[in-house]
């Protein structure tokens, strides 16, 4: 009986038998003749050619995986993401010493052979006899390309990696098929391409042109002889031959492909030695896989064109599918980034907000009209460590943002406004809007059912001073809550879902809003992207435009490249012209005199509207020109910092509300994004001033000033927003959810501006 090693393993002369049973074989797949009995070698039992000719002879050869370019609009590169780092390139683009040296290192006699090289495996056979031990094996190129093949289509899974690189004779049988199939199909040119094309050369580089440009920052046709024995080198072994780790291993890797080049002639003896001499030349490039490593400030956006890719049908049937393509790679996409804008907005938030601070800000800048986000940034970068997130702060939480958006304050009031003027309500409606008052009830609501204030809930307005009556134009630039409370009791509340799902505005979470009064004072969360879309329909006269990110894609496969059906925007009419344009009125009164004047730009048309939750958890600004829309948020992502006696960006303030911090934020972005670019104007319309109480009005606003000295806040430095966060984050009065946005569905009942 053999013996066997202490380890169990099989013994020297087991293994060379067995490594003689699949020499016999490839010689007799070759020769054509009769197969003994084979079915110990995973053949069928009949022990024939025939056994071996049942074997599939199809090799599935998957689209290699590339690189995937995102590009911004003007086609700057913004990030390369990858399943596996990869450019495949045609022969000729690969220098002669590559292909030589990878020849002459792991198969001298690839042009002399067809798949297997039966000289080659008596060679093998007679040394690992003479070593007692299986020292040296006898796969050709061709063989090895095979096995590479089954590897990439294993892909990351670990179960399909280990059956692709399984060493049992079975596997070992079927390989050699299959590169016999090879061989008559693709040629050996063919052959060479594809094996420098696929295989794995370390450092996450796959192919001869990713290995090029990590190791020496060069395309692989410009790589010299000593360059090239480097890279033929590592393929053996890409850990223990790695150069970047090292070095003297690699070198002496080199030198011997460097030897075996001299010796079958490729190079002369005289040309090795000089070669040898050399110094490696790394020039290494480090890996940049990812949205993490997005210039520009754009991982954020580099995410979200990823989740676009993920998530919509246009790019596959299922999610699967969709990240199957994605993985693959080989993608060229240009995106809708505007880098301007997005300088713009980047910079704008560094200005007022630092890394480090206890708070966050982001912002999106939306184009009216074509839906397309030019601009996506915020203060806490991508990352893993201290003051980052992997967190979106400007997308809903499906798309890669906070669990359920950020509690929108008084923002959310000119959707109510929009649709009391759709059911046909004037612009100069007027309410009795006192200082304080219940929650009015009964409101009618879509299901029929009407809301009652069962718990008794009061909603006040921001200072005993600020009394009604009130007429719709005061009332949206003083931003006066009790005005807009009546006004949904009014109108019900189905109109304003109406006007809410017709602009896409959602829960950061997916869901719909609820039908509840509060929800007209901004108390669910919502993500900023969504509320700059929004916006945008009022600055294109009603039509809203589903938001884009993807401009057009192109694929490459193998050499060859298509293009690929993109998402387009779908624009619908969300209100009528005239709701649009009264809307457009009545915020650009907020920048030009109200609670939005710090934000007011100076030198075009523009409206918008500030929002501030109870306890200062949040603080908002979103406005508009005709053509960019854009929305700001300040605020705690945990929603546990109330922005009171608090430095911001290092400037402190006492209380923060949405004309001072997201003001400025939003003005400085909207003037750089939009330097150099057309000024339009809006279509305005007339709403008659109030004509009685105005010596009260007037006197109110003696009183104010008189009360705190101007300081460029209009104002808002006072208690903002009554019942907005429920003051426990239990729901508050009423039994509105609360609870943080990490943790929690919603931040108490409304804001006040």
């Amino acid at each position: 009986m053999p013996k066997k090693r202490s380890g169990g393993g099989l013994s020297p002369t087991q293994q060379a038998a067995k490594f003689l049973g699949v020499s016999v074989l490839a010689g007799a797949v070759l020769a054509g003749i009769a197969l003994p009995a084979v079915g110990a070698l995973g053949l069928a039992a009949k022990g024939s050619v025939e056994g071996f000719d049942a074997l599939p002879a199809n090799l599935k050869t998957p689209p290699l995986s590339q690189r995937t370019t995102i590009l911004d609009a003007e086609g700057g590169t913004i990030a390369t993401v990858y399943s596996r780092d990869r450019t495949v390139v045609d022969l000729k683009d690969i220098s002669p010493y590559m292909q030589k040296a990878i020849v002459a290192i792991e198969d001298s006699r690839f042009y002399e052979h067809g798949a297997i090289d039966l000289k080659g495996v008596l060679r093998a056979l007679n040394k690992n006899a003479r070593s007692g031990e299986v020292s040296e094996g006898a796969s050709t190129l061709t063989q090895q390309y095979v096995k590479n093949v089954f590897v990439e289509e294993a892909g990351d899974d670990p179960t399909k990696v280990a059956q692709a690189t399984q060493q049992t004779i079975g596997r070992k049988i079927q390989e050699l098929k299959l590169a016999i199939q090879v061989e008559e199909e693709l040629g050996k040119k063919k052959i060479l391409e594809n094996y420098l094309n696929i295989t794995f050369f370390g450092q996450q580089a796959y192919g001869v042109e990713a290995a090029s440009q990590r190791y020496f920052s060069k395309h692989a046709k410009d790589l010299n002889v000593q360059e090239a024995a480097l890279l033929a080198g590592i393929v053996q072994s890409p850990s223990r031959y790695d150069p970047v780790n090292d070095e003297a291993e690699a070198t002496k890797r080199r030198n011997v492909v460097l030897n075996r080049m001299a010796q079958v002639g490729d190079i002369s003896t005289a040309e090795a030695e000089k070669a040898k001499k050399a110094p490696l030349g790394l020039k290494v490039s480090k890996p940049k896989n990812g949205c993490i490593t997005a210039v520009k400030n754009a991982s954020f956006f580099c995410d979200y064109v990823r989740e676009v890719f993920l998530s919509d049908k246009v790019f596959g049937k299922t999610r699967k599918d969709r990240a199957k393509v994605w993985n693959q790679g080989g993608l060229t996409i240009r995106t809708t980034l505007d880098p301007h804008a997005q300088a713009s907005v980047q910079q704008s938030l560094k200005d007022h907000v630092n890394q480090s601070d206890s708070v966050a800000a982001a912002s999106t800048l939306v184009e009216p009209g074509t839906g397309k986000v030019l601009a996506m940034g915020q203060t806490k970068p991508y990352g893993y460590g201290k003051n980052e997130t992997e967190i979106n702060y400007s997308v809903d939480h499906g798309m890669g943002g906070s669990n359920y958006g950020f509690p929108t304050g008084s923002t959310f009031k000119p959707f109510v406004a929009a649709a009391a003027l759709e059911e046909g309500r004037p612009a100069t409606q007027e309410y009795s809007s006192p200082y304080e008052m219940p929650y009015p009830e009964p409101v009618q609501t879509c299901s029929g059912k009407p809301w009652m204030n069962t718990a008794g809930e009061k909603v006040p307005n921001e200072s005993e001073s600020e009394v009604g009556p009130y007429r719709l134009k005061e009332a949206m630039a003083l931003s006066v809550n009790t005005y807009f409370v009546q006004m949904v009791a009014d109108i019900g509340l189905c109109p304003v879902m109406k006007m809410t799902d017709a602009l896409h505005v959602v829960q950061g979470s997916g869901d719909k809003l609820p039908e509840v009064p509060a929800v007209s004072l901004g108390s669910k969360g919502v993500a900023p992207l969504t509320m700059a879309s929004a916006y945008a329909a009022f600055a294109s006269r009603g039509m809203y435009c589903t938001p884009i990110v993807i401009e057009s894609i192109t694929q490459k496969i193998g050499n060859k490249q298509k293009s690929l059906d993109v998402p387009k925007s779908t624009c619908s009419r969300a209100m009528s012209e005239k709701t649009a344009d009264t809307v457009n009125t009545l915020l650009q009164g907020v920048v030009d005199s109200g609670t939005g004047k710090a934000a007011g730009l100076t030198d075009r048309a523009n409206a918008g509207k500030t929002g501030t939750t109870d306890e200062r958890k949040n603080a908002w600004f979103v406005g508009y020109t005709p053509n960019l829309s854009g929305a700001v948020w300040v605020g705690s992502a945990s929603q546990q910092v109330q922005m009171k006696n608090i430095t911001i960006g290092g400037q402190y303030h006492d209380l923060v509300f949405g004309g001072a911090v997201p003001g400025p934020i939003w003005k400085d972005a909207m003037t750089g994004a939009l330097a150099g670019k057309d000024s339009p104007s809006f279509n305005l319309v007339n709403i008659p001033d109030e004509d009685k109480d105005k010596d009260k009005n007037k006197d109110k606003d003696k009183d104010r000033d008189k009360e705190k000295p101007d300081d460029g806040n209009n104002g808002d430095d006072g208690f903002i927003g009554g019942l907005t966060d429920g003051g426990t984050g239990d729901g508050g009065p009423g039994g509105f959810p609360g609870g943080n946005l990490i943790q929690g569905p919603g931040n108490g009942p409304g804001g006040r501006r």
